[in-house]
């Protein structure tokens, strides 16, 4: 049975998940784990929160600027980059963020990674291809676990 979004709470949950997630970007794997957070907000599919420990590092560089979130607290942003095959370099702009120093009620979630699963190549839970949260602000990972309506979805405005 899938968990209603609509039944999610506000302010959001944070659940330590086992489940095996794993993102990949530009032909790299960016992290293979079975230890992630999942924040809960309503209307908001999960957002997986990756161990830094299980992220590649090296892909990433700090970005520029900010944003705040009335849970969490401020986030820091960061460019995903690899190598081409010809010496150039390739560069997924803002694509990861991270809360350094988060509210109390968050703290768990310090340091740890999140993505925005449409500028990925895939994200996966289980073997299951995740389908990006609609709208370019969202992180959400849609999987069959879930159902909606979604912030963020054209089809429904009043959620925006």
């Amino acid at each position: 049975m899938a968990e209603r979004v609509a039944a999610y709470p506000r302010p959001p949950a944070l659940l330590v998940c086992r489940q095996h997630v794993r993102v990949e970007a530009m032909g790299r794997v960016v992290c293979d784990s079975h230890r992630s957070l999942r924040v809960l907000e309503t209307f908001h599919p999960p957002v997986f929160y990756l161990s830094p420990e299980d992220v590649d590092l090296t892909l990433l560089e700090p970005a520029a600027g900010s944003s705040f979130c009335e849970w969490k607290g401020v986030a820091s942003y960061f460019d995903l980059v690899a190598p081409g095959g010809d010496g150039s370099e390739r560069r997924l702009r803002r694509a990861l963020w991270s809360y350094p120093s988060p509210t109390q009620a968050f703290a768990p979630l310090a340091g740890w990674l999140a993505c925005y699963p449409a500028l990925m190549d895939g994200c996966w839970v289980d073997g299951e291809l995740v389908i990006p949260q609609p709208g370019g602000f969202y992180g959400g990972w849609i999987t069959s676990a879930v159902e909606g309506p979604f912030k963020g979805d054209p089809l429904h405005p009043e959620l925006r």
